[in-house]
Formats: C-alpha cells, structure tokens, sequence
C-alpha cells in the first residue's frame, strides 16, 4: 500500500517553508538519480556513474548523533559538491537554482522571501513557481 501525505489546503505564501521532497522523487520520478548525478562535481560524477547500485551508507547527525542509513550519493552532494565553487551559477534557470540552494543549504526549509534575496529573483515569482499546480523537481511546501 502506497503511503500518501496529506498537505493542506491553505494557499502558500511568500513567508510559507518549501524543501525538496526526496520521497516525491522516488514516487514520481523514475530519472530522480539520473538528475542528482548530473549535480555532482566531475570527480563524484565519474565514481558514480561506474555503478547502477544504490549506495547507501551510515551518517551520523552531527546535531543528535543518531545514526541513520541513507542514499550516498544525495549525501557526497549535500555534503561535497553542493560546497564547490561553480555548483550555483548565474545562467541557472530559477527552478535549478533553487534546487541546488536547498541541496546546498543541507534541504532546511526556506521561504520564497529567503530564496529571493540568494537568487535575486521576486519571491512573487519564487512562489508562483513553486506553489503553481505543477510540482518542479520535488520543491514542495513544508508541513
């Protein structure tokens, strides 16, 4: 049985929390590991690009030290490539960019407000986008 999420009916607004939603990814798009990878520096395109396993690894929060098992090619891009000079460019499209700003920003939720001063677009424009009926790259509402 399929689990699914409820979210609210109230509309978002400027001041509403978004991140990615790794499980909407999973659920909804099957190319979701081909578009991580394309997110990685060289070096960890070329490691993960030799195998078609999903690598999952044991990281310990630095916050409440609990150990977790999780996807470690999402976590080599939070936690390395996301922090190389190059990963967020001016002439990335305003969905990418905002993408790469949660993966960069470790996925903590952001507003449309905090996301319009580090891309330099409106948050009118932010929330538009991301609130609009079509869901871009698993950039959901938080709740």
């Amino acid at each position: 049985m399929v689990e699914t999420k409820k979210f609210s009916l109230v509309k978002p607004t400027v001041d509403t929390p978004f991140a990615i939603d790794f499980e909407w990814w999973k659920n909804y798009d099957n190319n979701w590991r081909v578009f991580l990878q394309s997110c990685l520096c060289a070096d960890h395109q070329m490691l993960f690009s030799q195998s078609n396993e999903i690598d999952l690894i044991d990281w310990v929060d630095p916050d409440t030290a609990e150990i977790q098992t999780v996807d470690g090619l999402q976590h080599t891009l939070i936690s390395h490539c996301s922090k190389q000079p190059g990963f967020l460019s001016d002439h990335t499209t305003l969905v990418d960019s905002v993408f790469k700003l949660f993966v960069a920003n470790n996925n903590s939720p952001l507003t449309p407000s905090q996301l319009a001063v580090q891309t330099g677009k409106s948050a009118d424009t932010i929330l538009r986008t991301l609130a609009g009926p079509q869901i871009y790259k698993g950039i959901r509402p938080c709740h």
